[in-house]
This record gives C-alpha cells, sequence and structure tokens, in this order.
C-alpha cells in the first residue's frame, strides 16, 4: 500500500511549481484557515436559515450533531496518535511543499476525519448543504495530498472515520431525544436560534 500511496503522492505533488496560480489556489485550498471558514460558516448559516422554527430546526439539528462529530473526531485523531505514528510523505520523499512542515502522525488525516464529519452529520438534514460541504472536504483533502503533507489513504481513512463518527452521533442523538430539543428551544429562548 505505501508504494501505491508513495507514488500518488509523486504524481500529485508535480502539479506544484507548474504555474504561479495554481500554487497559490493549492496554498489556499490546503490551508488551516480557507475551507474550515467556508465550512463553519456553513454551519452559522444552517444555524439560522429558514422563516419558521419549523423550517429552521433540521438545520439547527444538522449543526448540534457536527459540532458533536467534531469534537469526537479530534478525540479519535489524538488517541489514534497516541498509538500509531506515520511518517509524512515529505519526510521520506523529496517533494515540493505547499505548507509549514507538521511534525505529527500524518495517518489519519485530521482535516478529512474533522471535515468529513461535519459534511456527514449535514446530510440527513440538508442534502445540498451537505453535498457542497463534501465537496469542500474532498478539495481540502486533495490539496494536502497535492502538497506533499498527507498520502491518499490518510486522506481516505479520516474521512471514513469521519462519517462513522458522525452516523454514530446521530444515532446517540436519536436516542438521547430530549436533550438536542431542549438545546434548540434553549437557543431560542436565549435568541440565539
Amino acid at each position: 500500500m505505501k508504494t501505491i500511496d508513495t507514488q500518488v503522492v509523486l504524481g500529485l505533488n508535480k502539479l506544484v511549481g507548474l504555474h504561479g496560480a495554481l500554487d497559490t489556489a493549492l496554498e489556499l485550498l490546503a490551508s488551516d484557515y480557507f475551507l474550515p471558514a467556508i465550512m463553519a460558516l456553513g454551519l452559522v448559516a444552517l444555524w439560522f436559515v429558514g422563516r419558521t422554527h419549523a423550517e429552521r430546526s433540521p438545520g439547527q439539528r444538522a449543526v448540534i450533531t457536527a459540532v458533536i462529530a467534531l469534537g469526537l473526531g479530534n478525540l479519535a485523531v489524538l488517541l489514534s496518535n497516541d498509538y500509531y505514528f506515520r511518517p509524512r510523505p515529505f519526510t521520506e520523499t523529496d517533494l515540493d511543499l505547499l505548507l509549514y512542515i507538521p511534525t505529527d502522525s500524518s495517518f489519519p488525516a485530521n482535516p478529512a476525519v474533522l471535515s468529513f464529519a461535519l459534511a456527514s452529520s449535514v446530510w440527513p438534514h440538508r442534502r445540498l448543504v451537505a453535498c457542497a460541504l463534501l465537496l469542500t472536504a474532498s478539495l481540502w483533502g486533495l490539496s494536502r495530498v497535492i502538497g506533499g503533507v498527507f498520502y491518499l489513504s490518510d486522506v481516505l481513512a479520516g474521512a471514513a472515520i469521519g462519517v462513522t463518527i458522525a452516523l454514530l452521533t446521530a444515532y446517540a442523538l436519536s436516542w438521547l431525544e430530549p436533550i438536542p430539543t431542549l438545546v434548540v428551544r434553549t437557543a431560542r429562548w436565549l435568541h440565539l436560534a
């Protein structure tokens, strides 16, 4: 698997340095701020979009699920990194980097875990928004593979972990049903929803 991973990273990394505008776009997509900010703004919009409480409620439930899934995703990556360390692609091959040099484990890709957990949390409630978030998550992961920060398998494993966490979170919240409803009602009472 490592041979395929290395070949994919080397092949995609050849895009770096071909054109200044492409490098700028890839740096923007791979950064820690641009796509995460867009995804966060998407959650804020989901929370408030709709004229009535009934129209806003599915989006608000999606946001609650996403926030919990993000926390659990971070925990999963933290625990995984405590037990397994995989060197980054740029430490094992000669690559042109687009970002800073991270020192934590490459596996699983933390951005993939978080962005796919967020997007998958939205899927049951707002499919169109979830598709946009899934595209954003995919771009973030792919740009980081191109930039030599992750192997493709790191991103795919991160995506699988993120989706799984989102599904488990949604399932758990369905069993804890009075709690999400109370959170939304409390937010409405405080004029936050």
